[in-house]
């Protein structure tokens, strides 16, 4: 199996900070966003290669992390991923970004975790993986609890087996506060029909939007993500998830 990790957004609703940093290059609680991602992946077994896509604004930046992430974690291989794109009017998207990997690099025949490289996490992704393997799709959830909060996400609704029963995109009227956030199992038949969704001319840009339009063409499974999940939109949310982090990283180092 291997990973996607996607870093090729312009993140212009954080300029300056994102002008000449990429969003996921950005640290909060003492190491950068893409780490705390990175490092939840230690221990999974069967990983290959951490695929990050990028944009040439950005590319040498994460090459640049990449070999000196390498050098401290020799168990990952990891290989950037240039899309081309150069400017915030020129970018590819992300659904579009993961066909462009898929195709470039020839992954069509393997399972992909793809996640946002902006997603931060405080638990292992060990227990999603294992629960997503052998499915034809999984989706990781988390509930926001609040009905203002889930507002800015996709909000799902799933049945006793977890399966996605209802996908609504930013809703003004949410069904209860179970987000679906960006950090997918995609196996090589859901894979197979990124080029199909983009042909038809779907939205390119945000991928739970893939997500949407594919769980009325085969089951989708969710699975709730334990510990915590914070979402970098604003200035305001990046110095939030600064404080929380920076104190969860206290609380390992001095437990007592």
């Amino acid at each position: 199996m291997n990973v996607l990790i996607l870093a090729a957004g312009y993140a212009t609703r954080l300029y300056p900070l994102t002008l000449n940093k990429a969003k996921p290059l950005l640290v909060v609680g003492g190491k950068p966003i893409i780490e705390w991602l990175v490092d939840n992946l230690a221990g999974i077994p069967d990983l290959e290669t951490i695929y990050v896509v990028t944009n040439d604004k950005f590319a040498a930046d994460f090459q640049a992390w990449s070999q000196s992430y390498q050098e401290r974690h020799p168990e990952f291989k990891f290989k950037i991923v240039n899309d081309g794109s150069t400017s915030d009017d020129d970018k590819l998207g992300a659904i579009a970004d993961i066909n462009f990997v898929v195709t470039h690099e020839n992954l069509s025949q393997t399972s992909l975790l793809v996640a946002a490289g902006d997603n931060l996490f405080t638990n292992s992704l060990a227990d999603f993986l294992a629960n997503a393997r052998n499915t034809d799709v999984t989706v990781a959830v988390y509930d926001v609890g609040d009905t203002e909060a889930i507002k800015k996400y996709g909000n799902v609704a799933v049945d006793a087996e977890g399966i996605i029963t209802r996908f609504e995109e930013k809703p003004q009227k949410p069904h209860g506060t179970l987000a679906a956030i960006a950090l997918y199992y995609y196996p090589p038949a859901a894979l197979s029909l990124l080029r199909k969704y983009l042909a038809a001319g779907n939205n390119a840009d945000q991928p739970g939007r893939f997500v949407q339009w594919l769980y009325t063409r085969k089951p989708v499974k969710t699975f709730q993500i334990k510990g915590r999940w914070l979402d970098i939109g604003s200035k305001e949310t990046l110095e939030n998830a600064d404080k929380i982090l920076a104190s969860h990283v206290r609380r390992i180092e001095d437990p007592l």
